[in-house]
């Protein structure tokens, strides 16, 4: 029993002298680093605007634990699970959460969306380019029948990026099917993309300009209504709470192209990510 109560202290001890290790600045680059080994839990509030030129608003809100494992001398494993919580306006029809086209009489809806787990395979030793590459999983977890699909889905992810001096600067790429179906919802299968550039520019004690938008396709839909590209960015801070890691930022953007039917004008994203650094 003694030696548990030492080995407990021992690694609180350890934890927050690594705590204490990382500046404002360290916090913000590891913020910015999508396979960046320590454990996390970034939440992220995305709110969009005039949903299909109705005046309509959703909001989702991810939970994206962010869980690191050493596989070997040489590689490292990353993963990340994205679980929405949406509250979104919804017609009669049931409608796919990654296309959902609000019809004339809205009802506010508010439940889990479907989940996405993906995993990146990383090299510990990297020079100036930082790589992971890997699977992503589309996960039916959605709990009511107007955003759900009942569909599983599977494709790749692929990360890369650069830290230099004041800049990071990358991209993620992601390109997701079904192999799953119910016949109820045989019209919606998904088949979607996902590009994902980000800049930031740290200007010293935790402090970054950030512009990270997420453009996406549905290739089961028309050309009209296929694309979602935002412009945009915001500022953002690495600090402490106590002896615990965190980063905040707050992003707007407006959709260059978004589709006509059920695209969104504006969109508004605040995040906070909580760091528990790793021995």
């Amino acid at each position: 029993m003694k030696k548990q109560w030492l080995s407990m202290f021992f690694i609180l001890l350890t934890t927050s002298l690594i705590h204490a290790e990382m500046s404002n600045d360290d916090i913000a680059k590891a913020s910015q680093n999508p396979v960046t080994m320590l454990y996390s839990l970034p939440i992220q509030n995305n709110t969009y605007f005039d949903l299909g030129g109705t005046g309509e608003t959703k909001n989702v809100a991810n939970f994206q634990p962010v869980i690191p494992m050493d596989l070997s001398e040489d590689w490292d494993m990353v993963w990340r699970l994205i679980m929405p919580v949406v509250s979104t306006p919804v017609g009669t029809q049931p409608t796919n959460p990654v296309s959902s086209i609000p019809g004339t009489d809205f009802e506010q809806i508010h439940a889990l969306g479907d989940s996405t787990l993906t995993a990146y395979l990383s090299p510990k030793k990297t020079d100036k380019f930082i790589w992971g590459a890997g699977a992503a999983l589309y996960i039916p977890t959605a709990t009511d029948d107007k955003i759900k699909t009942d569909q599983w889905g599977g494709g790749v992810s692929f990360v890369g990026l650069s830290m230099q001096e004041r800049w990071t600067y990358g991209a993620l790429v992601m390109n997701v099917w079904s192999f799953g179906t119910d016949k109820k919802y045989s019209d919606t299968k998904i088949d979607f993309f996902q590009l994902q550039p980000f800049v930031n520019y740290n200007m010293g004690n935790g402090w970054f300009l950030t512009s990270v938008p997420i453009i996406t396709a549905l290739w089961d839909k028309e050309n009209k209504e296929r694309w979602t590209v935002p412009l945009g960015g915001g500022i953002g801070k690495g600090f402490k709470i106590g002896k615990l890691p965190v980063s905040a930022n707050a992003q707007a953007f407006y959709n260059v192209v978004t589709p006509e039917t059920f695209g969104e004008t504006w969109q508004l994203r605040l995040q906070a990510q909580v760091f528990f650094p790793r021995k």
